[in-house]
């Protein structure tokens, strides 16, 4: 048995495709040259640098049309170390065929070569790679809403713990269990998995525990079954492991609904004021009225907090809720902050829910959680989080405190920040925050998405390019490019400090 307790390689947020996918497509006329055909690509890059190495993420597939081709053989070598998950070479105008020197070094190396025709442009390539990501990407979407929606019926009934873990075993295609802290199975559901499975999932549950710098899941092997053991709760109680003869895309996310339920349903009691306030949260987990709900919350005052981070893992957030000292946590792994909460407070967090959930289907990236606490509990910075807070409010005001704490978080991200809270007063306060929203929205309609986050980074780094690029993960020739589109879409000089504070209070 091999165990990992670490969380695996950020992968992008759109599922990989099979090469074999966009080799079947005839309307491009690709030819596999050499390597396998099975590898996943999950994005496209075009690239004629005569050593594209710097610029290389990992799983790409990269086009070129050799027109700085030299050295074939270390091309390829440098491709490879880069971690590129396949080439693509276009035939015309540089070079009438594929140069056997490059044929040879990609077979050596086992990268697969795809021959791209002279009628194909690249950017057919990559519209084909986006939609076979797109297709794959709406076909978790359903996968993971609906395995939500099973999970969370099997916790409605009588006996909900081998309910939940019965609909986990069918959703995944494997085994799962319910581990005791001596490591005895007090549940089970799915197929029969030999004896040294079980006992290797035994033994990753061992691994686990509530000791600092325990790990909350672990990872393994025995023989072909992948397995894996989550904490539940604080980590001092049972354990979830799962046998599956794969990983799907998706998994973890659905894994992660089960955690979140079988650590309500085997936590111990702590109280009937906790009791209700849960069962309040639940409720609305399975769909109940946001006003049938509230009025098994107390009065207030409560804080809303906005977070984004963690490990990775599906128990991060169940880590960060402990940590403030609250069981009213919605993970939310949508990127856009304050969206899923504000419509849990205004339509009902079933929905949202199934939004969230469909959106991590890659269960790498960043965690974002939305939690509600007493605003007599203390909120301090938590390491590998983002954390925005909002100023204390009564139940009937959680929607405003909602959009502070978004509003807070986006700034803590913007300017590195582990924790930012909600600043009441100031300049915004003079203005309405109706026609303030309604400007903003007027100002930044130019703006997509990745070029709002960029431009909020560079104006809170005060237009330093390292620094932004440092903070979003990108080239800072990528931030210039970014940069120069935000002044020309909005048709505004961003070195005018006017135009600075004016984009600041909408992007804030």
């Amino acid at each position: 048995m091999t165990t990992s307790s670490a969380p695996p390689a950020s992968t992008p947020p759109a599922p990989p495709v099979p090469l074999a996918a966009l080799l079947a497509r005839r309307d491009l006329g690709l030819r596999l040259l050499a390597g396998p055909g099975d590898v996943p690509l999950h994005w496209v890059h075009t690239s004629e640098m005569a050593d594209p190495y710097p610029y290389l993420l990992g799983g790409e597939l990269l086009m070129t049309a050799g027109v700085q081709l030299t050295d074939p053989a270390r091309y390829v070598e440098r491709v490879a170390e880069a971690g590129a998950a396949a080439l693509a070479f276009g035939v015309t105008p540089v070079y009438d065929t594929v140069p056997a020197e490059l044929v040879e070094a990609c077979a050596r190396r086992g990268l697969p070569l795809l021959e791209v025709p002279p009628r194909t442009p690249f950017t057919a390539v990559a519209r084909a790679v986006w939609r076979l990501m797109a297709e794959a990407r709406l076909h978790e979407l359903r996968r993971v809403t609906e395995a939500q929606q099973s999970l969370a019926t099997a916790a409605a009934r009588p006996a909900p713990v081998p309910a939940v873990l019965g609909a986990l075993a069918a959703r995944l295609g494997g085994r799962a269990v319910l581990l005791a802290p001596d490591g005895t199975e007090s549940a089970a559901a799915g197929r029969e998995v030999p004896p040294e499975a079980s006992r290797a999932l035994r033994e990753l549950a061992g691994v686990l525990g509530p000791r600092p710098g325990a790990p909350a899941s672990a990872s393994g092997e025995s023989g072909d079954l992948r397995l894996a053991a989550y904490a539940l709760g604080s980590g001092d109680g049972p354990a979830l492991g799962v046998a599956t003869d794969r990983r799907d895309p998706g998994d973890h996310t659905i894994t992660g609904v089960a955690v979140v339920l079988l650590s309500l349903l085997t936590a111990p009691h702590r109280g009937a004021d906790a009791a209700v306030r849960d069962g309040a949260l639940v409720r609305l987990l399975l769909g109940a009225s946001p006003a049938e709900a509230a009025a098994a919350l107390d009065p207030g005052p409560w804080t809303v907090v906005h977070a984004r981070g963690g490990d990775g893992t599906p128990f991060a957030t169940a880590d960060l809720a402990a940590s403030l000292g609250t069981a009213l946590v919605e993970p939310e792994p949508s990127p856009a902050p304050g969206k899923a909460l504000g419509k849990a407070l205004g339509e009902g967090l079933g929905e949202a829910l199934g939004e969230a959930g469909a959106a991590r289907v890659s269960g790498a990236a960043p965690a974002s959680v939305r939690l509600l606490l007493p605003a007599s509990s203390p909120v301090t910075a938590r390491p590998g989080w983002f954390l925005g807070v909002s100023a204390p409010a009564a139940a009937g005001d959680l929607p405003a405190a909602d959009r502070q704490a978004a509003r807070a978080l986006r700034r803590a991200e913007a300017t590195l920040s582990a924790l930012v809270r909600h600043r009441p007063g100031g300049l915004a306060s003079l203005v309405d925050p109706d026609e303030a929203a309604a400007h903003a929205r007027t100002l930044l309609a130019p703006l997509n998405e990745p070029l709002r986050e960029t431009l909020r980074a560079w104006l809170s780094l005060h237009g330093s390019w390292d620094r932004t690029a440092v903070a979003l993960d990108v080239h800072r020739n990528t931030v210039r490019q970014r940069i120069t589109r935000c002044a020309t879409l909005l048709d505004r000089d961003l070195d005018d400090p006017d135009v600075r504070m004016e984009l600041w209070f909408a992007l804030s």
